[in-house]
């Protein structure tokens, strides 16, 4: 991991910071035209790829996308110069409520509220000083989707090839109502504490309850009845987190309880429950078509090529919403292919499904719409040049 200090930044919201600094890992080597940037999704990290090297993913223990970035893998950094940098407001080393304010301590929620925009305004900045002027391909998966469609709208000349991975243009009003219940998980916990809990561990429970929520819209209906079902894991499963109810012990301690416990506390070990207020707020206010008439205004001005990528068992960000984003591109200037995949693992299949994601995300980089993997799912309408190709199982049934 790599930190650099950009200066003073000044957010969406008005507020500045007299010196944003941003974490980032970089793999491969820069030819002047083969810069990759890879954004990461909500609680990720700038540790996409490679083994873990002893504190520099600052509690991130995996590289969240290793199957899919590295030497001969889909984003081939013998091929690609690989960049992915943690965004500002999060903990895995770029400035956010857990890094030092100028005054010595923790900012907390003093910390400007960020957006996604200032995310792409700092991954510009950067990308200026490392001397990378334009991108082959702005790739990222559920908010950093997001963060991707927003490359194509604020700098449409600055990138070739737009990959949009389990994401939409904004979240619809029951996510957002899903993230606003685990948002109260963490403000009621005491030991929040107002956001003014450093030193110490904080709302521990409240954070873990917080990722629990977020764990139930990850999977689908079917690959929770497949991993669970209503099976038992017995009563000394039960994690010591949470206190049971005195009527427990008469009945059952599930084994989708004891799932959820689990992720839920060692969630609470690696993330900073500021940051995730934080960011959920992000990606909630995210909206594509904002400062615009809608969505394919907002992306009129790229006429580079866009990859849509969406899981059939995914209600986090559904096929239709990765639909409404290829028509968005196709009303514009740009060329795009909706490729879906069948799967019932729900929002994470993006990070779970390597053998699905790889092959279109390769063949796209490489060649565009036109890639073997993508076209293979694509076909062509018939308006002489203008190429607009359609997942082809959302318009022959």
């Amino acid at each position: 991991m790599t930190e650099l200090s950009l200066g003073e930044f000044e957010f969406d919201c008005g507020e500045s910071v007299p010196d944003l600094t941003v974490a980032y890992e970089e793999y491969g080597e820069f030819t002047g035209d083969n810069a990759v940037l890879v954004c990461h999704a909500l609680t990720g990290s700038q540790h996409v790829a490679g083994r873990r090297r002893r504190g520099d993913t600052a509690g991130q223990a995996a590289a969240w996308w290793d199957d899919i970035v590295g030497p001969g893998k889909a984003i081939d950094t013998n091929e690609y110069y690989v960049v992915c940098a943690n965004v500002p407001g999060s903990c895995y080393g770029s400035s956010g409520p857990p890094s030092e304010a100028p005054d010595g301590e923790p900012w907390g929620t003093r910390f400007p509220a960020v957006t996604v925009g200032d995310w792409t305004r700092a991954q510009r900045r950067l990308l200026d000083e490392l001397g990378v002027p334009n991108l082959h391909a702005v790739v990222g998966g559920s908010v950093g989707g997001m963060n991707a469609l927003d490359w194509a709208k604020q700098h449409p000349d600055g990138v070739e090839r737009v990959v949009a991975v389990a994401t939409g243009a904004r979240l619809d009003a029951q996510c957002l109502a899903l993230e606003a219940i685990a948002r109260r998980a963490i403000t009621t916990d005491p030991d929040w504490d107002g956001g003014d809990y450093y030193p110490g561990d904080g709302p521990v429970q409240g954070l873990a309850l917080a990722r629990q929520v977020g764990h139930v819209m990850y999977l689908s209906k079917s690959s929770m009845e497949k991993k669970f079902g209503r099976r038992s894991a017995g009563m000394d499963a039960a994690r010591d987190a949470f206190e049971l109810d005195p009527a427990a012990g008469f009945f059952p301690y599930r084994e989708v309880e004891s799932y959820l416990d689990y992720n839920g506390e060692r969630f609470a070990e690696r993330f900073d429950a500021n940051s995730y207020l934080y960011l959920t707020r992000a990606m909630d206010s995210y909206d594509l078509a904002g400062g615009y008439d809608s969505d394919a205004d907002a992306l009129a001005a790229f006429d580079g090529e866009a990859l849509v990528l969406s899981f059939t068992g995914d209600w986090h960000f559904t096929v239709e919403q990765g639909e409404a984003l290829a028509e968005a591109v196709r009303e514009g200037a740009g060329r795009v292919a909706h490729h879906v995949v069948e799967s019932d693992h729900g929002h994470d299949a993006f990070l779970v499904e390597p053998e699905s994601v790889g092959p279109p995300l390769d063949d796209f980089l490489a060649d565009g719409v036109r890639g073997r993997a993508v076209s293979d799912t694509v076909e062509e309408a018939d308006t002489g040049d203008d190429f607009a190709p359609v997942h082809t199982s959302l318009f022959s049934r």
